[in-house]
């Protein structure tokens, strides 16, 4: 039996075109700066967008997918080991439209826990009061589910959720370790956890991501892209 080709219309092309125009401009990221306290940020009126998970969520190997670039960001063998909120600035070098923040990752045990600590704090006060935060990424390991830690940040930023302040794009990395079945069960149990935040569905975004087979890598660009286009300036 001959296989037929999907049906090509108007609307995938569209989606097509979408997609790659996404994919070019996250292919502009590139680093801008790093800091370890929240006051060594510069201010910007750029929509941010923040990316955050568990320390071997695969944080750091999904935003060089995204980029399309290898050592954008900085993919440690060693889980925990980035210790600064870096700074990436994307669109045109004379006029960036939008900037990314790598956040440290939590929750890997070998960390010393002053160290924990201080991060912790850190990226707390960064996600409370980061005016020009507009979207957080938040990533987690598929096979695992959304973990107690998880849950804290998401109970931490729903506040930002519901006042329509952030957007949130929940991705359920290394989605290619799963079968359908897997696959299906670790979407339902992410969409019920985000379902009890009780905020505007249109602000609450979920995909299967897979830095391997660059599954959802065009719909989690055309997301960002998204968001940058519609996103207020600071005044």
């Amino acid at each position: 039996m001959t296989a037929t080709a999907p049906a090509v219309t108007p609307e995938t092309t569209r989606e097509a075109d979408a997609a790659k125009l996404a994919l070019a401009w996250t292919h502009t990221a590139r680093f801008l700066t790093t800091a370890a306290q929240l006051d060594q940020l510069p201010p910007t009126e750029l929509p941010e967008i923040a990316f955050v998970g568990r320390s071997n969520a695969g944080k750091s190997t999904a935003i060089n997918v995204l980029a399309q670039q290898r050592r954008l960001a900085f993919a440690s063998k060693t889980p925990g080991r980035t210790q600064h909120i870096n700074l990436f600035a994307l669109g045109p070098k004379d006029a960036h439209d939008a900037l990314w923040a790598d956040l440290p990752g939590y929750g890997y045990a070998a960390v010393a826990r002053g160290a924990k600590l201080r991060w912790q704090q850190v990226m707390a006060r960064y996600l409370e009061l980061r005016r020009s935060l507009s979207g957080v990424v938040l990533l987690v390991d598929s096979r695992l589910g959304i973990t107690d830690l998880d849950q804290r940040l998401l109970d931490f930023i729903a506040p930002r959720l519901r006042n329509g302040e952030v957007k949130l794009l929940l991705l359920l990395t290394k989605a290619d370790k799963l079968s359908r079945r897997e696959a299906d069960a670790a979407v339902a149990k992410a969409q019920a956890a985000l379902g009890a935040l009780a905020t505007d569905e249109a602000d609450l975004n979920l995909s299967l991501f897979s830095a391997l087979s660059r599954r959802g890598l065009g719909d989690a660009a055309g997301l960002l892209h998204g968001w940058v286009q519609a996103a207020p300036r600071i005044a």
